[in-house]
């Protein structure tokens, strides 16, 4: 049985279990538990890793669960063969009457050879030809009669072999009795949402990044369906030009669309027929850019070292000691916001007599690294290091549902530097490009600004063979960013 909150700590590493149903075990090989190692031997982490693991592994029970489904397109199909039927009884009715009607093809040839070795079916076909054989222009109504039935057999088909829904059973009547009123449905389906869901959480993309991806596919898929549209270059360049977005949001749109595309290539059979030969409708975009004056008043500023010693001043003066705190290790280390949060008190490190800050979450590789404490921190870190009460050197009550520990004091942040009469352009990212400007022009080499910020360098001499500064190095670096003021 999973244990509480469905960690199990193995051998100092923990793991997730959870118990599979015994009605779902058969899709599951039989197992009665999953489990998979969450590579740490921190709860608080252990915690966070095991949700999208989770989140997999119960989509899975539900859609085992829920039976054999109908396939991505079936209203297609089901439209195409009532339709061809229709065509079928109209050609055949005017054949009776003496016209010459090339013949047509078959609607799913193994459905009709199946109906006719159906001896009800044959049962039914006796006794309508038997009705109608009596009646004027009995033979012309009997190829109606004939049409309805195996529109009729079409949809006790699709029943009998697929697990439908309320909804699928009353659009499958309506279908059947009127093709024509079908609209096509977009290909992004639910179910392929779910299943690339499921394929990017097991490879460990990030919760909030599937989520949001999922609502920008969600927008394009409305956008197909309520107008009709074909998945192609022209429906997303109509979609696009619908939305009141800057360039680079848009950008992110197409690369949700680009990653589903090629998910669904390469693991959709039935796509990959559909879609066999198409480029990739989500690529050579044009999208307007921001160009000199204007794009350098949108970019991103960085604080002046006096403007940071007032933002820390009125944090205190506030009561936000927390926040105070965050500015200070900000502006002394160049690190990112969620990577000053997730420190802990173990990542406190002594490496050739200097004392880093090992910053082992990160958003790249290159961002995991070591840092040197300022002599500016070393009080403020053995303050934060004694009175944790979570191992965490920064104290943070965010109930954000990723797991993202800076969310509310980024917020706070946000409204602190806006009350100072800071706008849009200065962020506390902006804390970071002062440190890295600091850095600059202090004659650090660039290579040494890098290592500290957690930026690839670009050549593989650095990136792959080289071990780096030496932490004596990195501190006489981090030693010539200036005092921060106070008052």
């Amino acid at each position: 049985m999973a244990k509480a909150n469905n960690l199990e700590l193995q051998g100092g590493t923990y793991h997730v279990r959870l118990d599979v149903p015994k009605d779902v075990r058969e899709a599951f090989g039989g197992r009665r538990v999953l489990s998979q190692s969450l590579k740490t031997g921190s709860r608080e982490e252990a915690l966070y890793r095991r949700l999208p693991i989770l989140h997999a592994w119960k989509s899975q029970i539900k859609i085992a669960r829920q039976g054999k489904q109908l396939p991505d397109g079936w209203q297609d199909n089901v439209a195409m063969m009532v339709e061809q039927l229709d065509q079928m009884a109209t050609s055949a009715k005017r054949e009776r009457i003496g016209e010459k009607i090339p013949p047509l093809p078959v609607p799913d040839p193994e459905a009709v050879k199946q109906a006719m070795e159906n001896p009800e079916v044959v049962a039914a076909l006796k006794a309508m030809i038997e009705r109608r054989s009596g009646e004027p222009m009995g033979m012309i109504r009997l190829e109606d009669d004939l049409a309805d039935m195996f529109k009729g057999f079409v949809g006790r088909r699709l029943t009998e072999r697929h697990n439908l829904t309320p909804d699928q059973k009353d659009e499958l009547a309506v279908l059947i009795k009127d093709p024509s009123s079908y609209k096509a449905r977009s290909p992004i389906t639910k179910t392929r949402l779910a299943a690339f869901r499921t394929y990017r959480l097991e490879h460990h993309v990030a919760l909030k990044t599937v989520n949001q991806q999922e609502a920008k596919l969600l927008s394009l898929s409305d956008h197909l369906q309520q107008s009709g549209s074909p998945l192609d270059f022209d429906a997303v360049s109509t979609w696009l030009q619908g939305m009141t977005l800057s360039s680079k949001t848009k950008q992110q749109y197409l690369l949700a669309g680009s990653q589903f595309w090629q998910w669904a290539s390469t693991h959709e059979p039935q796509w990959r027929q559909s879609y066999k030969g198409q480029v990739n409708p989500f690529e050579k975009h044009t999208l307007p850019t921001i160009k000199g004056k204007a794009k350098k008043e949108a970019a991103r500023k960085a604080f002046t070292i006096e403007e940071i010693g007032s933002l820390h001043a009125a944090a205190k003066e506030q009561g936000l000691s927390t926040l105070a705190d965050l500015i200070l290790l900000g502006a002394y280390s160049g690190g990112r916001i969620e990577e000053l949060c997730q420190l802990r008190t173990e990542n406190l490190i002594t490496l050739e007599g200097v004392t880093m800050f090992d910053i082992t979450d990160s958003k790249t590789v290159a961002g995991i690294r070591q840092v040197p404490v300022h002599p500016q921190l070393k009080k403020l870190v053995a303050r934060l290091t004694e009175t944790s009460t979570d191992g965490f050197l920064v104290p943070s009550e965010s109930k954000n549902k990723y797991g993202i520990r800076s969310d509310a004091l980024s917020k706070a942040f946000g409204r602190l530097k806006t009350a100072n009469g800071f706008g849009r352009s200065h962020v506390f990212h902006s804390i970071r490009a002062t440190v890295i400007t600091q850095l600059v022009r202090a004659d650090v080499p660039d290579r040494l600004i890098r290592e500290l910020a957690g930026h690839e360098s670009g050549t593989v001499t650095f990136d792959v063979y080289s071990k780096g500064s030496s932490p004596k190095q990195k501190l006489t670096a981090i030693k010539k960013l200036p005092t921060i003021p106070s008052r």
